[in-house]
């Protein structure tokens, strides 16, 4: 599984049970993305390779996932694997519908306010319950931007640049 055509969309924080079921954390806006048969990498932020694996059966799990992968039966076996990132392979999911995109296709993108000018490039991206925020870094300054219509104005992925209005005072 190549990095650069992969998403991360979940990590392992913990196990469920004796059955190696792990307690997973999604990054995925939907469920289905961990649906049976799905073949998904295990690794380590700093880890070069990992391992793949087949996912068997995801369920709903409180504020998560609860995931279960083939070769993974004993609660060792999955001990093993918390903290690790999931990824997923690009073909493996849908492309996105109209005005939306994957979190890993805005990193590097240039932003620009109509007031202000460059303020950076998209470096990180977190979720807050109402919107998504944008970490926009220029050498030593972070700005952050709510991905919300009143402050992105366009995407425009062929130019790899998103258009801001930010109030005067931000």
């Amino acid at each position: 599984m190549n990095k650069a055509t992969s998403f991360t969309i979940g990590k392992v924080t913990g196990v469920h049970g004796l059955n190696g079921n792990l307690k997973v954390w999604s990054f995925a806006e939907s469920f289905e993305t961990f649906c049976s048969g799905k073949i998904v990498l295990l690794k380590a932020v700093e880890e070069a390779g990992g391992k793949e694996y087949t996912i068997q059966k995801a369920l709903p799990y409180k504020k998560g996932i609860l995931l279960t992968l083939e070769g993974v039966d004993k609660r060792d076996l999955a001990e093993d694997l918390i903290g690790k990132e999931i990824l997923i392979d690009r073909d493996q999911v849908p492309e996105p519908e109209e005005n939306t995109w994957y979190w890993q296709d805005l990193y590097g993108l240039d932003v620009v306010d109509h007031l202000k000018g460059f303020l950076g490039k998209i470096t990180d991206i977190f979720p807050t319950g109402a919107n998504d925020v944008l970490v926009v870094t220029h050498e030593t300054r972070e700005t952050l931007v709510p991905m919300h219509k009143h402050f992105v104005e366009s995407i425009d992925m062929d130019k790899k640049t998103v258009m801001t209005t930010l109030p005067e005072d931000y």
